[in-house]
Parts: C-alpha cells; sequence; structure tokens
C-alpha cells in the first residue's frame, strides 16, 4: 500500500482510491490491504498513522490458546467438555427470532438481551444450524467478565504486547453459530479484530460516507437518533432492514445512492484493524461455529508506540 500526502498529512494510495471509485454507477467494494509480516513500523506507516483498515493473515502471529481449547477441529463445533465446565457461568446472550419469513418491504425480527449460563448457548449451538429460526448469540462479552481460564486463554496479542499494556480491560468476545449478522455501527476506539473459529465477511465505510448512510436511513424513517449510541433498534425492524439494503445490496436501486467501501473475508486466525469512526457491518458465512475477539486496548498501546518509536 503507498503512502503519499495529502494536505500535509500521510495517506495511502488506497484512500485516493476510495474518492475516485465514489463515482461509480455501483457501490464498490474494495480488498482491505494485507500487511503480510509483524514489523510495528509497517503496521504504523500503512494502518495507524493513516487511519487506514489493514488485515493481517494467517501465520503472522502465533495461534493462541482459545483457538486449540474452545473448539473441536476443524474449528466448526464447539468444544463442550471443556468449555461445560464453566456452564454456570453468567454471560450476556442475544435472543434473535424470525416470527414470519423476511421479505424486502418488512422486516419480523423478534430480538432481546438477557443474561444467561453459558451452558444455554453451549447446549443450543450443540443442535444448532444455518436453518435454526431462534438465534442464540454471545455478543460482545466483556473479557473481564470471564472465568479466569477462558481469560488466559485469550492472551494479549503480541502487536499489542510489544509495547507493553497487557490488561484485558474492554476486550470483548463473540460466539455464535452461522449464520450470524451484526448491522452498521462504529466503534469510538480502534480495534484490532482476531477471528477464532468460523469465516466473517466484514464491509467497512469511511467515517465520513457511513455517517451519511445513517443519516440518510434516519430522515427516511422520520428518526434523528445518535451514531454514538446505538441500541436495540439496529438489531430489528425497519433500521436493521435499511441499513442492511444499503451495505449488503451490491446492486441499489436507481434512486438509492452508490457509495465505495472495503470488505475481506475474515479466515480463523487473521486479524483486522478497524480505526477509529470507520463503519462497519459483519456477516458468519459458511456454516459451523463462529467466535471472534475484538481488542480496543490497542489504542492505549499505539500512543505508548508513538512516543516511543516515532
Amino acid at each position: 500500500m503507498h503512502l503519499v500526502r495529502v494536505q500535509g498529512r500521510p495517506c495511502s494510495k488506497l484512500a485516493l482510491d476510495l474518492r475516485v471509485v465514489q463515482r461509480a454507477t455501483l457501490s464498490t467494494w474494495l480488498p482491505v490491504p494485507e500487511i503480510r509480516h509483524d514489523k510495528v513500523g509497517t503496521f504504523q506507516k500503512t494502518a495507524f498513522l493513516p487511519s487506514l483498515p489493514a488485515k493481517v493473515p494467517i501465520g503472522t502471529f502465533k495461534v493462541i490458546p482459545a483457538a486449540l481449547k474452545w473448539f473441536r477441529e476443524p474449528r466448526n463445533k464447539f468444544n463442550s467438555s471443556y468449555l461445560g465446565q464453566f456452564a454456570s457461568h453468567m454471560i450476556p446472550l442475544e435472543l434473535t427470532r424470525h416470527l414470519l419469513p423476511v421479505d424486502a418491504k418488512a422486516d419480523t425480527t423478534s430480538f432481546q438481551r438477557a443474561e444467561a449460563p453459558f451452558g444455554i448457548f453451549l447446549g443450543w449451538a450443540a443442535q444448532a444450524n444455518s436453518d435454526t429460526p431462534e438465534r442464540l448469540y454471545v455478543a460482545q462479552a466483556p473479557l473481564k467478565r470471564l472465568p479466569k481460564p477462558l481469560q488466559d486463554d485469550l492472551p494479549t496479542p503480541e502487536l499489542v504486547a510489544r509495547v507493553g499494556r497487557g490488561d484485558v480491560y474492554n476486550a470483548s468476545i463473540w460466539l455464535g453459530v452461522a449464520p450470524t449478522y451484526t448491522p452498521l455501527h462504529r466503534d469510538p476506539n480502534p480495534n484490532l479484530y482476531l477471528q477464532l473459529a468460523g469465516r466473517k465477511v466484514i464491509r467497512l465505510v469511511e467515517p465520513g460516507l457511513g455517517q451519511s448512510v445513517f443519516a440518510a436511513v434516519q430522515a427516511e424513517l422520520g428518526r434523528q437518533h445518535s451514531s454514538k449510541f446505538r441500541g436495540e433498534e439496529m438489531m430489528k425492524g425497519d433500521e436493521k432492514r435499511l441499513l442492511e439494503a444499503k451495505i449488503w445490496l451490491d446492486k441499489p436501486a436507481e434512486n438509492q445512492e452508490k457509495f465505495a467501501g472495503l470488505e475481506t473475508t475474515l479466515e480463523a486466525d487473521e486479524y483486522l484493524f478497524i480505526p477509529t469512526g470507520w463503519w462497519h457491518s459483519v456477516k458468519s458465512i459458511g456454516t459451523g461455529c463462529t467466535a471472534s475477539v475484538g481488542e480496543p486496548r490497542l489504542w492505549a498501546a499505539f500512543l505508548t508506540l508513538i512516543t516511543r518509536y516515532l
């Protein structure tokens, strides 16, 4: 990814490409650039400083213990004999039901959140498949609330550990059975996202354009909800349906805004860097279990890194 300078600031050719293809007649999804080695300086120049997403492919870092202990090979089922010892531990669960067949004009999804024993999720996951109408999802469960052995299975990523910030503050996990879906949203801090099992397609939109997409949906719904504080409204009903159509419908209607974004398919043991403010939506694909961990602690680590190495 080549760097140029725009108004005195570092900018990659990718950023310029995004501006050019925004004039295309169809929405365009460019591949997320890959960083093919683990040098801190490369990560700074190509991703962190220009605030651009980057993918870290398989083999760059060591496989972490959770990837080896939480799943049955080939990582398509949860390892209930290991995880089952924590069955009574309370975790945040999302329950989604499709009340009627979903069509293009209405969303009939029922959605609720609740605290429940981990064993309820494990029991559901053992028999669930892609056609199961009731979906359970462990979404953004804080690592600091997990049992200590599970926390130990998710050590600080090497890229962060080198800078000396090794706590688990604000890191989270996502566990489910494909298909899963997270609507368009943005995070307040940079995030280093690791896929533990399964595959996920992630589409990303730059901050300004993502805000425009969100505002257009709000206007269509006659609302003025804040993009900083998102609630259950983004997980069901017309807001979910309209956001999904804008991001995932590759041939928009004639009167619908066309735009450019980034897309990547994240495989097990691959990392994705998501800069502050970049909007993103996530779909798991294939069959079997899916699991991810997000590392917002990257922000504090890089503040230290910049001071030390620039």
